[in-house]
């Protein structure tokens, strides 16, 4: 009977008790209301987006890792994410399946690839290609044919009512960034002396706390965007960036014939190692970046000192324009015209000559030695290996495939023993599988190893990250529950308030375990 119990506490605590399609639903809030007009009408924004949301539910199903502590004040979001890690149905079936025949080894290139194919869909619930499919950007080549699935998804899941549900828990978000937004068009458009007209190109900040501190920039010919989540100032970063992008592009392009004329330079950039491939043969586009590079070191008004390293590092790693670039805005603002007007003098001012007899004799950066990559290599393999091992084993767990979950598991401890995130994922499958005492003692030893690896140093691997140590409490709490145990529970109630950075929605379990003693749905009286 006891396990029985435990493989009901742990099926509801991991997939949620809150149910997609339950009929009688308490009634949704009303949509807020639209901003005004001229909101609606700028070109530039910052929003949260209904396609990124629904395509990262759509991830979410399908069992792709997060760290929720970066949805911490979003329990609305954090209760949606267990909901549809428990949703069963044709719709969900399909998009897991998909996710699995079009996994990626990285879950950065996983969640790019995404949000790259979010980006070029229309609004819900169609989801159509804002262009022809044959005009896919690269990266979301390989996923188109996730539209149709999403589409059915979002019907399936009632992401639409979901949507009024949690739109509101975006704003603080969305707040913070309009202010960075603010700030960066003012000194920037001040700076370039030019204003933004209407011309049907944008720039969108999409707020999706999400994406924790991964930053995703796409440019697609008049739109531009940036998707950010935690508010730091690498996303600051990386928007005022992309914001100089979007002021500068179409002067490059305007004036494509006369930056050609120094293409030469291209070949002196070329022998830098460290060159990013995307700028190899495309002068025009070197040319872009090192001007966004050099405007923004402008508008940033770094202090000289600071200003001569920075640019001794873009010449290092063969961003050999940005040095020239820099002393041609220095002359630029002691100019009066807008730089739409100025851009010749820009480009007329670079001395190609001056420049490759700079670098004849120049040695870039080489980047790592040769031993050192081959290091760095394997490490990045053994990482990679042992990633998609525990992802694939989150994602039987999430379709409740309790015996491949177990071996999935038992190979990743197999290979790396007492590894955190294996013991945890075995525990949760061995409850899956009715083995109670197997499951509280997996629990209980991913507690003692990290406590082990706190008093010492010589143990750092085995630490358990906050997310699975504080969860693991909370299961033994809850399994002491369960035994009639009460005090037993509340220490590792106690345990999981007191992990260091655990997510919000394993606090919040600990805080309901310390106020009353866990009774799992089916005990309870609970229908599924």
């Amino acid at each position: 009977m006891r396990q029985t119990l435990l493989r009901h506490f742990v099926i509801g605590l991991l997939v949620g008790s809150v149910c997609l399609c339950t009929p009688g639903a308490k009634a949704m809030p009303k949509p807020r209301q639209q901003e005004s007009a001229a909101q609606e009408q700028s070109p530039i924004n910052v929003q949260a987006s209904r396609r990124i949301f629904a395509i990262l539910c759509a991830l979410d199903a399908a069992g792709f890792g997060v760290n929720e502590s970066t949805m911490g004040d979003m329990p609305q979001r954090l209760k949606l994410r267990a909901a549809l890690l428990a949703m069963r149905g044709p719709a969900a079936d399909a998009v897991r399946q998909f996710y699995s025949q079009h996994a990626l080894g990285d879950s950065s290139e996983i969640l790019s690839q995404y949000i790259t194919l979010a980006l070029v869909m229309g609004p819900p619930p169609d989801f159509k290609f804002l262009g022809d499919r044959e005009s896919l950007p690269p990266d979301a080549l390989p996923i188109q044919g996730f539209q149709p699935v999403l589409a059915a998804f979002y019907q399936a899941a009632q992401l639409d009512v979901r949507w009024q549900e949690i739109e509101p828990e975006y704003e603080p978000q969305i707040t913070r960034y309009r202010l960075a937004l603010s700030q960066i068009v003012t000194t920037s458009d001040a700076y370039l002396r030019e204003i933004v007209k209407p011309n049907g190109s944008t720039f969108t900040v999409y707020a999706e706390p999400f994406v924790g501190s991964r930053i995703n920039f796409r440019n697609y010919g008049a739109a531009y965007a940036v998707v950010v989540g935690s508010r730091n100032d690498a996303a600051v970063e990386a928007i005022q960036h992309a914001y100089l992008h979007y002021m500068l592009d179409p002067m490059v392009l305007r004036n494509e014939a006369a930056i050609l004329g120094k293409a030469q330079l291209l070949r002196t950039a070329e022998r830098a190692p460290e060159l990013p491939s995307e700028y190899q043969g495309d002068f025009v586009s070197f040319f872009d970046e090192c001007l966004v590079r050099a405007a923004d070191l402008r508008v940033r008004n770094v202090p000289e000192s600071q200003l001569q390293s920075d640019l001794a590092k873009e010449d290092a790693s063969g961003f050999i324009l940005v040095r020239p670039l820099v002393a041609q805005l220095k002359i630029f603002e002691k100019a009066e015209p807008a730089m739409s007007y100025y851009f010749p003098d820009l480009i007329n001012g670079i001395d190609v000559e001056a420049e490759q007899a700079r670098f004849q004799n120049y040695k870039f950066a080489q980047g790592p030695t040769p031993l050192a990559e081959e290091l760095s290599f394997s490490q990045a393999t053994r990482a990679s290996q042992l990633d998609r091992m525990l992802a694939q084993g989150d994602q039987e767990i999430a379709q409740q495939n309790a015996s491949g979950a177990a071996a999935i598991f038992e190979q990743v401890l197999a290979k790396y023993p007492n590894n955190p995130r294996g013991l945890y994922g075995l525990a949760v499958a061995s409850v899956l599988s009715g083995k109670a005492d197997r499951a509280k003692d997996l629990f209980q030893k991913v507690v003692e190893l990290s406590s082990s690896a706190e008093s010492s140093e010589q143990a750092p691997a085995a630490h358990a990250d906050p997310e699975v140590l504080a969860w693991s409490h909370v299961y033994l709490g809850r399994i002491h529950d369960l035994e009639d145990d009460r005090e037993s529970a509340l220490s590792e109630y106690r345990a999981a308030l007191g992990v260091d950075g655990a997510p919000e929605a394993a606090r919040i379990a600990a805080q309901n375990g310390m106020e009353a003693p866990y009774a799992p749905p089916q005990a309870a009286g609970g229908s599924n």
